[in-house]
């Protein structure tokens, strides 16, 4: 078992996306290395959960990175963006979490590039954070984390001061789990997607410790 596929296991999906926080995604492009603090993650339960690619059983060429081993790439393309999923259980289970944001650390000037916007825009939201690493394919989709240029450190030095937990964002509210409170974010980071100005922390972005 790998470090990528051993941080996975014993875990349910939600504590993984709480744990992912804090946690870098990073990129080694050819332009330089681009990476950012994650500070907003979504679970998607699998089978059960009427939010997931996989409910019901729904399995395809589309989905089919979901069914892998824990650690997995999941890229898929909707509304035209791009976006970044983890896969978290055992091989068949198809649970994962999506990436919805990240506070830009490495490769910002290469972001701006990829991405011409101002401030918070750059990468609050899932769609815009794979444009600003210059990700318009999906060309790592299924690789396993540990042997891809598209990677999550799982080793950080940032700690999230306090977690929020909230419904979903862009799922079918009437579904049967569609408000379940599984999207977390870093309290008054206003990197977090949908954050209000007023509730943004400009100090500390919300991090125990903003080294």
């Amino acid at each position: 078992m790998t470090k990528y596929q051993s941080f996975y296991t014993n875990r349910s999906t939600v504590e993984i996306a709480q744990d992912l926080l804090g946690k870098v995604l990073s990129y080694q492009s050819d332009q330089g290395l681009l990476s950012g603090y994650i500070v907003e993650a979504e679970a998607y339960l699998g089978e059960s959960d009427s939010a997931a690619h996989a409910y019901n059983g729904r399995r395809s060429t589309f989905n089919e990175a979901l069914y892998g081993e824990p650690g997995t790439i999941y890229i898929y393309q909707l509304r035209q963006q791009y976006m970044f999923d983890v896969v978290t259980q055992a091989s068949d289970v198809p649970q994962g979490v999506l990436i919805r944001a990240i506070e830009p650390k490495d490769g910002q000037q290469i972001m701006l590039k990829n991405r011409p916007v101002e401030g918070v825009n750059l990468t609050n939201g899932p769609g815009k954070l794979m444009q600003a690493l210059g990700i318009q394919s999906k060309v790592f989709n299924m690789q396993p984390l540990e042997n891809s240029k598209l990677t999550v450190e799982l080793v950080t030095d940032r700690q999230p001061a306090n977690i929020t937990a909230s419904g979903r964002i862009g799922v079918n509210l009437n579904g049967e789990t569609g408000l379940q409170p599984y999207r977390f974010y870093v309290a008054h980071n206003p990197y977090v997607s949908r954050m209000r100005k007023k509730d943004m922390d400009l100090n500390n972005f919300g991090w125990k410790n903003n080294s």
